[in-house]
């Protein structure tokens, strides 16, 4: 029954967001229909996907990288995603989900790639940081340079659902785009479990189980690549999901990196939910970016992360 416990409330987050507010039962039953198939159906399942591909991809970061900081939006994964989609569009001229998911794809790719080279497997968190925090200002910046120079005047609009995120105005196109090669990914990645929980015990004891470090590293970065990209193409840059998501689910699994990828992936949906369901109660006319509340709930967590890490290295 406890296992069962995650399961049980990640349901029950995702009927209150599909269902809420309550104001469907008092329309049409045609107009509550197309509202509760068009428009929240899509939206609920993009956050429950996002959200959980942000949890098993932070999973696996850290494991591939042995550091709890290692996640999409600080390794600059999410920033290389957005520019990414946004070159797609501007180089390109190519703005379908899927054309923006396979560009997003590529720039996550690359950023992690760049971050691998910088700071490798067991850098220090200052390292992991400052390679990261250099690689997503870098990324954030080209983004926002490409959104300027396009010619449509509402581009500075759109730069807020790829630099802070927004599940608003998303549809059935955006979820197949994302949530399909994010969910092939995020299985492949689980499948990784067990490689995960050997890495961790050292490269030579892996290497005895036929685990290898650097081939493990290759394949984690692609397939988080993949899942973090499409996500981001369809919705923006969320940060801090990935970071935290994992960390609570190491502590659930009592340590084991391998173990913590599937309570990893619970938790970041369920957290992803539960901003968006704040971001729904916002006045009418006035959207908050979804980015904007997970950033408000990360930021102090992460604060006192980094506290705790520097106590325990003095």
């Amino acid at each position: 029954m406890i296992r069962l416990a995650p399961f049980l409330l990640l349901w029950l987050m995702a009927l209150l967001h599909l269902l809420l507010p309550f104001d469907l039962f008092a329309l049409d039953d045609e107009v509550a229909r197309a509202i509760m198939l068009e428009l929240r159906a899509p939206r609920t399942l993009l956050a429950v996907g996002y959200g959980a591909a942000l949890g098993i991809t932070g999973a696996a970061l850290q494991a591939v990288f042995a550091n709890p900081l290692a996640s999409p939006d600080i390794t600059g994964a999410a920033s290389g995603g957005a520019l990414g989609a946004v070159a797609t569009a501007h180089f390109f001229l190519l703005t379908s989900p899927l054309a923006l998911a396979i560009g997003g794809a590529a720039g996550s790719g690359l950023a992690l790639v760049g971050l691998f080279a910088i700071a490798g497997r067991g850098a220090d968190p200052a390292r992991l940081l400052l390679a990261g925090l250099s690689i997503a200002l870098a990324a954030g910046a080209a983004t926002s340079l490409l959104l300027a120079l396009a010619p449509s005047p509402f581009a500075f609009y759109d730069q807020w659902r790829w630099l802070m995120g927004s599940l608003v105005d998303s549809g059935w196109p955006d979820a197949a785009a994302a949530l399909v090669p994010a969910g092939i990914a995020g299985l492949l990645l689980w499948r990784m479990r067990r490689s995960y929980d050997l890495a961790a015990l050292g490269e030579d004891v892996a290497a005895s189980y036929g685990v290898e470090a650097r081939p493990l590293a290759r394949r984690t970065i692609l397939l988080s690549a993949i899942a973090i990209g499409a996500c981001v193409a369809a919705c923006g840059a969320i940060g801090f999901v990935g970071l935290i998501a994992p960390i609570a689910a190491r502590a659930l699994s009592r340590g084991h990196p391998g173990r913590a990828l599937l309570p990893a992936a619970i938790l970041g949906a369920a957290l992803l939910l539960a901003a968006d369901l704040a971001v729904r109660a916002a006045p009418a006319g006035r959207p908050i970016p979804i980015g904007v509340v997970t950033a408000l709930i990360g930021t102090p967590l992460f604060i006192l992360l980094l506290m705790r890490m520097r106590s325990v290295s003095a």
